[in-house]
């Protein structure tokens, strides 16, 4: 018999569910063909995502290849390829070779570069409010994340490392969707008894340091 994880009603508590208001985990992904790819709805183009990540993985940091030889010989392949094609098209009655318009889509590269705008100046507003001291318990937490990060990135490279985060990104999404319920009742008596701890940190040890008043910003 699978073991009973008592849900809000139930429980002697009421602890709310981290991820209850969220109607999928696709449309939290995002809908689109991505989320797709990370819930393996095509298991065949999953695999070879995940196939390609291995192999860049393997390449770059078990084998020691170096990026610069690999882009060249890359591009020589792609040169030959279209030598042969273009020089044999009219031979075989074919047309020869064009390049997709998308891979030099300028409105592709505006968005992008937008995106990445926008989201690097949300993350240092964010970090810089976390900063000003205004959260202590998101300060904190944001700091001892950081100490775990930089210990986990000077014991492994930086390609095992963005690695191993594909890994999760490609590997939790549909393994949560396949154990929600157990996953969400976890979570939620995890974040409930951190919170109790921290309560205790605090009363004992937090508010007793001594914080000027912190400045708010001028737009």
């Amino acid at each position: 018999m699978p073991p009973h994880f008592p849900r809000d009603s139930d429980s002697d508590q009421n602890v709310r569910m981290p991820f209850h208001g969220h109607k999928s985990i696709h449309k939290l992904l995002g809908g689109g063909q991505v989320a797709d790819i990370l819930l393996w709805k095509n298991r065949n183009l999953s695999a070879g995502v995940l196939a390609g990540a291995t192999l860049i993985w393997f390449l770059f940091d078990v084998v020691e290849y170096n990026i610069i030889p690999l882009l060249c010989q890359i591009a020589i392949l792609a040169m030959l390829v279209i030598f042969i094609w273009s020089n044999a098209a009219p031979l075989l009655d074919r047309a020869p070779p064009r390049i997709p318009e998308i891979i030099i889509s300028e409105h592709a590269f505006r968005e992008m570069a937008l995106t990445v705008h926008y989201k690097l100046t949300y993350t240092v507003s964010v970090l810089y409010d976390i900063a000003c001291g205004k959260d202590l318990k998101r300060f904190l937490l944001v700091v001892g994340s950081l100490l775990v990060l930089s210990a986990i990135g000077s014991s492994c490279s930086l390609t095992s490392l963005l690695y191993i985060g594909f890994l999760c990104a490609h590997t939790l999404p549909v393994l949560y969707q396949r154990y929600k319920t157990e996953v969400d009742h976890l979570v939620a008596k995890g974040s409930d008894d951190i919170k109790k701890f921290y309560k205790k940190v605090d009363s004992n040890l937090l508010n007793k340091i001594p914080r000027g008043p912190v400045k708010t910003k001028v737009k």
